[in-house]
């Protein structure tokens, strides 16, 4: 059967297809989302030289399946291997995304380093920068081997025979938004060219065993440019976040196969690449200020990684009808909840005072832990009372003011006496949890009352 072209509808947030453009996109609710594309159908399969299979496969129960081990290898660098779950799994399809000029070629670049000085073979393919220029952005990171080949080509076609010969072990794709098939008529980023890019190298990750990273831009809502779809068919999504101008990056997992989600990894942006932070924790709390109104610390738990940052807070009294609420790192509204409570439970009225909350190092935390942080911090810059600096807290704060408990007690209070940290304040739910605790003072608490007091 010939093939045909077909005008189609695509929404550009989820990927549903219509026959018709519509205001508001029927599976993902988001408005005037829909885009013209021109498809190509009627034999697809024989078009990429597929054919059809002699045997329908039979369903195996879980006792049929053999278990089969992720036989992983290291990426020599370790902030990226615990991102990804223990290291890089052979077959697995990896999407990097992030804004423009974050460092996301220049992350890849240095596990292509690694890898090849680890003589394993990779296969760097760029679409958007020339052979010259990746090699003055190389000679910037260090020393590269000849197990590194580089090639600037942006049709899938020729990528495809290109990686079935060279059989890399590792290839990084920059960037899947310029990767262009000739079966669809539609222009290099749209949603049927990512779509059907992101299948072509799916299939060659899982039939070839090579692994396979993603480069993939974000729009300025923060999430990956072309369809939703695209999230969903590969295995492993990492966002590399922070200010473009500031000195750290932190790399964060939204989805993984083979791993927990929501690790993160922080890199220090250097003339020579960027550099792993291996304590986050002594990184974020440099140039915390002494003996100062409004600042106690606090430890968070991002994946399974304990880190203490610096929270900030400052009351002021207002010059308007209105006072004026700031959140910078964390929630907004969670904030005006946590002032009711102090004016409820407490009696302090912060109705003509405006009040400003800042996670110190751009950080953006929304764990509820980070309540009783906040509490202690309104509370010390209203009373003009500093916390003893050798103090953390953490817990959540409940609406009738109690303090609940949190997850892994035992980590967070372990990572503040490894950084000699003196006083822990916690929820008293959570005080049973932790053992081999000796040399730092556990303070349970039910109420905020009784951990005001404390302060």
């Amino acid at each position: 059967m010939a093939a045909k072209n077909k005008t189609v509808y695509f929404c550009q947030n989820c990927g549903h297809e219509e026959n018709k453009w519509l205001g508001q996109c029927p599976a993902c609710k988001e408005w005037n989302t829909f885009v013209e594309e021109t498809v190509v159908t009627g034999a697809p399969g024989k078009a990429r030289g597929g054919t059809k299979r002699a045997q329908t496969p039979r369903a195996l129960t879980l006792r049929e399946i053999e278990h089969v081990q992720e036989d992983r290898y290291s990426s020599h660098i370790a902030e990226l291997d615990r991102v990804l779950g223990g290291g890089i799994v052979p077959g697995s399809l990896v999407l990097v995304g992030g804004d423009p000029g974050i460092g996301k070629s220049t992350l890849l670049l240095q596990v292509c380093q690694k890898l090849a000085g680890d003589e394993r073979d990779v296969l760097y393919i760029s679409g958007e920068e020339s052979l010259h220029q990746i090699k003055m952005r190389a000679e910037r990171i260090g020393i590269f081997n000849d197990h590194l080949k580089l090639l600037c080509e942006t049709d899938l076609d020729t990528i495809r025979e290109t990686i079935e010969r060279e059989k890399p072990q590792a290839v990084v794709i920059d960037s899947i938004q310029t990767m262009s098939s000739d079966l669809v008529s539609s222009a290099p980023g749209s949603v049927s060219q990512v779509r059907d890019s992101t299948n072509v190298l799916l299939q060659l990750a899982k039939g070839l065993a090579v692994t396979v990273f993603v480069v993939g831009h974000v729009t300025k809502e923060g999430q990956v440019a072309g369809p939703r779809v695209l999230e969903h068919m590969v295995d492993t999504v990492l966002y590399f976040e922070g200010e473009r101008y500031a000195a750290y990056r932190i790399l964060r997992s939204v989805k993984n196969r083979f791993g927990p989600t929501h690790e993160i990894g922080v890199f220090e942006m250097a003339s020579d690449g960027l550099k792993e932070v291996a304590n986050p924790s002594e990184y974020m709390l440099e140039g915390k200020p002494q003996e100062a109104p409004g600042s106690v610390v606090v430890c968070c738990m991002e994946g399974t990684r304990p880190m203490l940052v610096e929270v900030q807070a400052l009351v002021a009294r207002t010059n308007f009808g209105y006072p004026r609420r700031t959140a910078s790192g964390c929630d907004y509204n969670r904030l005006n909840l946590l002032i009711a409570v102090l004016s409820k439970r407490l009696g302090i009225d912060m109705s003509d005072e405006d009040a400003y909350v800042n996670i110190a190092g751009g950080i953006k935390l929304n764990e509820p832990a980070i309540d009783l942080g906040i509490i202690l911090a309104l509370v010390s810059s209203y009373s003009n009372k500093v916390i003893d600096e050798h103090m953390i807290a953490f817990g959540e704060v409940g609406l009738s003011g109690e303090i609940r408990g949190v997850t892994m007690p035992q980590q967070r209070v372990l990572e503040a006496k490894k950084l000699g940290y003196t006083t822990c304040l916690l929820p008293q739910a959570s005080l049973r949890q932790v053992k081999g605790a000796e040399g730092i003072r556990l303070i349970g608490v039910r109420h905020i009352e009784e951990a005001v007091a404390q302060i």
